[in-house]
């Protein structure tokens, strides 16, 4: 972990953001939208930006269906898993726990069960190839999408089923906790333990950490980029 007098230099509070451009693929329900996923660490939030549409979620406590226009915020705790609706040119700005650790492992799609017996099943299934044609990329991620959507709507007939989901996506992401450690102690908790040296500082009447401060910016490391729910404009998270 990052030491805590050494000033925390990412987003406040260790976040990351994307730009999302909804998918307007239908789905077999007929509804247009994303692939149905859950995080099992992370919060994440949703500032929209433009057009209309709907998160869909689904927990232990239910279904349920929150609509989303501009200038609505929502947000959701690990272990929801949600289904963005594109009904009219959706855009979002995206808010993510943990140095955008939802993009980078952190998310379990809503596979029927034979897909998630194992990783490299799971992998095998979900994996859209970066450096193929855009056309390849664009058929791999609809079709991801739409295996999602059919073990989305099997969970929502059959909420039983949750637990037993839940359970396989641990199992899944087991092997790769010990690099999400590592992208939490760097990001979220270094910059809770500076904002606590500071704090500590200042109480002692030291104010020197304000002759640190430092101004940054940063235009999308990639735009475009096929991601769970839509097209993306990411940013760096380091």
């Amino acid at each position: 972990m990052s030491r805590p007098d050494t000033a925390f230099a990412g987003l406040p509070g260790g976040v990351a953001v994307s730009h999302l451009t909804v998918y307007d693929w239908p789905a077999a329900d007929g509804l247009c939208g994303g692939t149905p996923h859950m995080h099992l660490t992370c919060s994440e939030g949703y500032v929209v930006t433009a057009g209309s549409g709907a998160v869909q979620t689904l927990t232990a406590s239910g279904f349920a269906r929150t609509p989303l226009q501009a200038g609505t915020v929502a947000w959701f705790t690990p272990g929801t898993i949600h289904r963005l609706v594109n009904e009219d040119a959706l855009r979002i700005v995206v808010l993510m726990q943990n140095s955008g650790l939802p993009e980078a492992g952190d998310a379990v799609l809503t596979l029927p069960p034979a897909y998630l017996t194992d990783p490299e099943t799971y992998a095998a299934a979900t994996a859209v190839p970066a450096d193929a044609p855009e056309a390849e990329q664009e058929r791999a991620a609809r079709a991801r999408r739409d295996l999602a959507v059919e073990g989305y709507l099997r969970l929502r007939e059959n909420p039983g089923e949750l637990a037993a989901f839940h359970t396989a996506a641990a199992a899944l992401v087991r092997r790769r906790l010990d690099a999400w450690r590592g992208r939490w102690e760097q990001g979220a908790a270094a910059a809770s333990a500076t904002t606590g040296h500071q704090l500590d500082r200042l109480a002692r009447g030291d104010a020197g950490h304000l002759a640190d401060a430092a101004v940054r910016s940063e235009q999308p490391s990639a735009r475009g980029r096929f991601g769970m729910c839509g097209r993306l404009d990411v940013y760096r998270t380091d």
